[in-house]
């Protein structure tokens, strides 16, 4: 049965008169600001190995979290009840560890309402097990289908029903419900002695319409075409050369080796290579980027942030130049303007801080063959699995798992052990060549940053790098 957040109907339902009675507690001992965070999450998982369930679970959490805001300074303590009693509580801690000045009365409260992104008919947490294996159980088979010599599959299915409800003290109150699914496949190829893997993924804030558009046979299929490619991929070349990054998933790089550093809070701190760049050149003239919270169904998207702030599209790098930042209400406050709907978090159990939401690098005008065609030795890079990233300067180191020698303008052998090595902002200023074949990634990606995880999109054309430096094992 599907179940509804007990903050939004029922007897702890949170209404504008108990909210105003927490933020009078979380300001009593001063502040300029305070905010109430409630979640109630419901999940579903399940997983098969070889053919086989493994596990099954699910569950729901739920709980709050109160934030007092002094300048820049944050007391923060969490509730995992909607008892009034608990609730006042965690009002009085936060506001102990903020410890300010002069109370601030908040204001009245409104309720609000936003533009949904992701509307559900059907949610898959409330999918009966079966029909979930099902799903599971057609990956399995689309996947061994492919070719005899795939031996084993394993794959996965998560599903999240979330709803939280922002209230502040300068009068908002927002509810959101955001959906999640993600789908994992893994195939593994043997032909004599050589074994290799492939794997496919992907999903978004979206219910069983997912599987319509993009099925769990595309995902074996795909698992399984990767497995079979890298039983002839070769040893990749090391040195520094031309990269080509592959439509759609390379965003990912752009999203570590980038984006992160064109969050306010490193710039506020001072930390990020993009410190006092506003207005400057920082990339090649080709390059345009933006965060997009607003792509229908996508995993990043928001509807609205976790301080009641309705996002904004933030054109980040425009032409080459630095534009603007991504801000949640702190870092809005530090540099004079208007929160642009950052702040995210992880659950009621963590602060917020500026995130992405959906960050891509738009489209040029480059033919994506003539791309390739214009490199005489060089490297495709086309999937990728995890990389290591210093996320304040934009050094990384990047693994791929599909990836094409270029010898002569030309894709020739699929490469084994390559490693891209670099640094963001350095390698932003290298592109000499944009395509015109823009692609969101429907792939997994999940957001590391100060301890907190949170689901991104990324997406771009295909793009040409003039130098990175390629880590491989050919001699």
């Amino acid at each position: 049965m599907r179940g509804e957040a007990p903050f939004v109907s029922g007897a702890q339902a949170i209404d504008a008169t108990l909210a105003q009675r927490v933020l009078d507690k979380a300001l009593e001992r001063g502040g300029h600001f305070a905010d109430l965070y409630f979640e109630y999450r419901r999940s579903a998982s399940l997983s098969m190995e070889d053919g086989k369930v493994r596990t099954a679970g699910g569950g729901i959490d739920m709980g709050m979290g109160v934030r007092v805001v002094v300048g820049s300074a944050v007391g923060y303590a969490y509730a995992e009840s909607l008892e009034p009693e608990e609730m006042m509580r965690a009002a009085e801690t936060a506001s102990q560890i903020a410890k300010a000045g002069a109370a601030v009365a908040p204001v009245a409260i409104r309720s609000r309402r936003v533009k949904s992104v992701y509307p559900v008919l059907d949610e898959v947490v409330d999918v009966e097990g079966l029909a979930r294996v099902e799903l599971l159980r057609r990956a399995d088979r689309a996947a061994r289908a492919h070719d005899r010599k795939i031996k084993r599959v394993d794959a996965s299915l998560v599903a999240v029903h979330k709803e939280i409800l922002v209230v502040t003290s300068d009068g908002v109150m927002v509810h959101d419900l955001r959906p999640m699914v993600r789908i994992s496949v893994s195939a593994v190829a043997r032909r004599g002695k050589r074994t290799e893997v492939g794997s496919s993924g992907g999903g978004g804030r979206l219910g069983l319409g997912y599987f319509e558009s993009v099925t769990p046979e595309a995902h074996g299929q795909e698992a399984a075409r990767v497995a079979l490619l890298n039983l002839d991929s070769r040893p990749a070349p090391a040195g520094t050369m031309p990269v080509v990054l592959g439509p759609g998933d390379s965003g990912i790089l752009l999203h570590e080796a980038v984006g992160h550093g064109l969050e306010a809070d490193f710039n506020r701190k001072r930390t990020s290579n993009y410190t006092d760049c506003i207005g400057k050149p920082v990339a090649s003239p080709l390059v345009t980027v933006v965060d997009d919270p607003y792509i229908v169904g996508s995993r990043g998207s928001l509807n609205v942030d976790d301080e009641g702030v309705v996002p904004k599209e933030h054109r980040l790098i425009v032409d080459g130049k630095l534009r603007a930042y991504m801000h949640d209400r702190i870092s809005a406050e530090y540099f004079h303007l208007r929160p642009s709907g950052s702040g995210r978090r992880e659950s009621f159990r963590h602060v917020t801080m500026p995130r992405m939401t959906n960050t891509l690098m738009l489209a040029g005008h480059d033919d994506p063959q003539d791309i390739i065609r214009s490199v005489e030795r060089g490297v495709y890079a086309v999937k990728y699995s995890g990389g290591q990233v210093n996320i304040s300067n934009g050094d990384f180191v990047f693994s791929l798992t599909e990836g094409y020698l270029i010898e002569d303008g030309k894709l020739t052998a699929p490469l084994k052990g390559a490693n891209l090595i670099g640094n963001g902002p350095e390698a932003l200023r290298t592109v000499s060549m944009v395509g015109h074949d823009f692609q969101l990634s429907d792939g997994m990606w999940t957001c590391g940053k100060d301890g907190q995880s949170v689901p991104v999109g990324v997406g771009m054309p295909t793009v040409k790098l003039d130098q990175l430096t390629v880590g491989g094992t050919a001699v």
